[in-house]
């Protein structure tokens, strides 16, 4: 089965940047304020009608299976990291999910998961979660076939996996705070490595460690991994309000940080922009 019955076709937006044009994709208007409901679609119709699923996530991931689990019937438990956020945790529980605080951080939380009981959803390291994000790429290249570059935030590398396999051979730049960087750490070493967990876009962005999956993807496909400070990455997102109006959470204005700081090649470069889940409310 699809997943387009129930997610929305996200619009792109043209616009020029210190004289530079871009592409951005408003996946920030997604259902649940994420992208993170498409891989949990495709994940839980990829299942034999379960009737309970469990995960675990720093907020994004738990909020898109709370989602799709309600919109397909399901009853879902969603693990999270005392330190997620309230504007996201609170939507967990609006969306009918039984939420679990537990743990410092998302590997602690996830473990608690696993052992929960019932059918475990991988966040991003599962190729039924990383053909939903797919969706994402596929919209872009359909609807601006000029796109030659795209830059995607990354925390375990669901998202930017799924930019891989649907690019075309389009460059993909892969975009993480420095303080945040598990994919840009297994990448260096060829495997996925235990990475510190230390930015503002932690709760969207923290992984400690990148997964298998999508890191076998990303290493056969053209992709460049690039870091942003966090100062960076809030300008970015201040920027994003102040010129466009549009508002973002920390995260999703990493791979705008990157197309300012001139890491973004490309003649027409798409930066998508991923999550609108924050506390921030601009001013």
């Amino acid at each position: 089965m699809s997943i387009r019955p129930y997610i929305r076709r996200t619009p792109v937006m043209h616009a020029v940047v210190d004289g530079r044009p871009l592409v951005f994709k408003l996946e920030h208007l997604q259902l649940t304020g994420s992208f993170k409901i498409r891989g949990a679609l495709n994940k839980l119709l990829s299942l034999d009608n379960p009737a309970e699923v469990v995960t675990a996530s720093g907020g994004n991931h738990g909020l898109g299976v709370a989602r799709a689990a309600q919109l397909l019937g399901v009853h879902a438990t969603v693990f999270v990291p005392v330190t997620a956020p309230e504007s996201k945790t609170r939507r967990i529980e609006a969306a009918g999910a039984k939420l679990i605080r537990h743990g410092a951080t998302y590997a602690e939380a996830a473990a608690a998961a696993r052992e929960f009981g019932p059918v475990f959803l991988e966040a991003y390291n599962d190729p039924d979660v990383i053909a939903g994000q797919r969706t994402v790429t596929e919209e872009i290249v359909a609807d601006v076939p000029a796109v030659d570059a795209i830059a995607v935030a990354v925390g375990g590398g669901g998202l930017v996996a799924g930019a891989a396999l649907a690019s075309g051979g389009r460059l993909i730049v892969a975009v993480e705070p420095s303080g945040c960087c598990a994919m840009h750490n297994a990448l260096a070493a060829g495997k996925p490595v235990a990475s510190p967990v230390d930015s503002v876009a932690a709760s969207a962005l923290g992984a400690t460690q990148a997964g298998e999956v999508p890191l076998r993807i990303l290493q056969s496909h053209n992709v460049r991994s690039v870091l942003v400070t966090d100062d960076e990455l809030l300008a970015a997102r201040d920027r994003l309000w102040e010129e466009f109006r549009l508002a973002v959470e920390p995260a999703s204005a990493v791979a705008f940080a990157a197309f300012l700081k001139g890491d973004v090649p490309g003649d027409l470069p798409c930066v998508i922009l991923c999550g609108a889940n924050s506390e921030w409310v601009p001013a």
